[in-house]
């Protein structure tokens, strides 16, 4: 956590899931609508806490000499500062050395004589012109004043931070909620604007990555298929059949209440090359059970037939069943324990996990039976039923 906290700060500079930032020219101005965004934002359904950080919280001591004052008893304001510096700051007289150490020594007034204000205006002494002792109230006003504890700056603007912890919701949508919210209740004057920050900054950036990734993921697959078959129709067939093994692993996250995430879309986008690598080979066991068949038939001196083509399928898909099954027993295994796993680093190894387990379950239905269905489909368009096969090579006996 520690090491989060410092990573989010350097990054974006909310150390909460969700923060606001409010930009305005006007210290007095940004701290009102901070605290109007708080308000707002408390009202959000998923909010457990939101806080605005206090513009005006501070309080100085300000020194503000009487120039007058100082001319009648022939000071400048330098002297009256220097006295100042002393008195209430320090000022290093000598070094003390104890063995190897060394230590300044400063000299200033007890904390009793400075302590408060009208302690330093009647106690604190300024040396005058012939050598009498002015007390700092009579050559200067000495007062508390509020201000800002500190002044934070972003791109040449001043700005304040309003930090947003929320729980049981997904960032996007709490966030378009959030915004909703703000805009109905919050009226931004002319010059001060929001922007939204923390993880939800990490998820657009994200999103816009995954908007290029993830297409040019898909036509690396199916690239590569028809580089594999050298035919359109067995790619299409693998491509079609991705999004059936991707149903288990969006199954399981709605089971385990996991968000669309980044490492979710991680999980989906290797479970896409998982579930095309099976495809492929059971194309290749259909393929050559089939180029089986057709030599059979041809053997016969008859054409393939539907039934031919519905024998060839069952035997194709039977040979794959045992392969099948040793890559998903191989992959469970390695994955299975990583969802029941705890420490640092398991949230996001789990939802990485999540969609591979599901999308493992949905493939293997999927290779055993989708892929050998649409295969059937799209080989037995045009092929002849049986009876009629029959009849044409019964034709063919009698001719000859």
């Amino acid at each position: 956590m520690p090491i989060k906290a410092r990573i989010d700060m350097l990054s974006t500079g909310i150390r909460t899931p969700v923060g606001v930032k409010v930009y305005g020219p006007d210290l007095t101005g940004i701290d009102r609508l901070s605290r109007e965004v708080e308000a707002a934002i408390r009202a959000v359904p998923g909010t457990t806490s939101a806080f605005a950080e206090r513009v005006e919280g501070g309080y100085y001591l300000e020194i503000e000499p009487d120039r007058a004052a100082l001319a009648r008893h022939g000071l400048t304001v330098g002297d009256l500062q220097e006295t100042i510096a002393t008195a209430l700051g320090g000022e290093p007289v000598t070094t003390t050395v104890e063995g190897r150490a060394r230590y300044t020594v400063n000299v200033r007034y007890p904390r009793g004589l400075r302590s408060d204000p009208q302690g330093i205006a009647a106690q604190v002494l300024v040396q005058g012109m012939q050598g009498a002792a002015i007390p700092l109230g009579q050559l200067a006003t000495v007062q508390l004043r509020r201000g800002p504890p500190t002044i934070r700056t972003e791109n040449a603007q001043l700005v304040n931070y309003v930090y947003v912890d929320m729980h049981g919701r997904d960032v996007g949508g709490y966030v378009a909620d959030a915004r909703r919210a703000v805009a109905e209740r919050v009226r931004m004057p002319p010059g001060y604007h929001v922007e939204w920050s923390g993880q939800f900054e990490y998820m657009q950036r994200a999103k816009a990555k995954l908007a290029i990734v993830v297409p040019v993921t898909l036509l690396v697959i199916f690239v590569l298929l028809y580089l594999n078959f050298g035919r359109l129709t067995e790619t299409l067939i693998v491509m079609l059949s991705v999004p059936f093994a991707l149903v288990g692993g969006v199954w399981l996250m709605h089971l385990m209440q996991f968000n669309l995430s980044v490492a979710v879309a991680v999980g989906f986008i290797a479970l896409a090359g998982v579930a095309a690598e099976t495809g492929v080979i059971m194309l290749i066991y259909l393929d050559h059970a089939l180029d089986a068949a057709r030599e059979r038939c041809r053997a016969e001196g008859r054409p393939l037939s539907q039934s031919d083509l519905r024998h060839a399928i069952m035997e194709g898909a039977v040979e794959r069943v045992r392969p099948k099954m040793m890559t998903v027993t191989a992959i469970m295994a390695g994955l299975l324990p990583i969802l029941w796993s705890t420490g640092t680093g398991s949230e996001l190894m789990r939802r990485i996990a999540v969609p591979m387990v599901g999308g493992m379950v949905s493939s293997t239905v999927l290779t055993l039976l989708v892929i050998p269905a649409i295969y059937g489909l799209v080989k037995g368009w045009r092929l002849p039923r049986a009876q009629a096969t029959a009849r044409k090579a019964k034709s063919f006996a009698v001719a000859e």
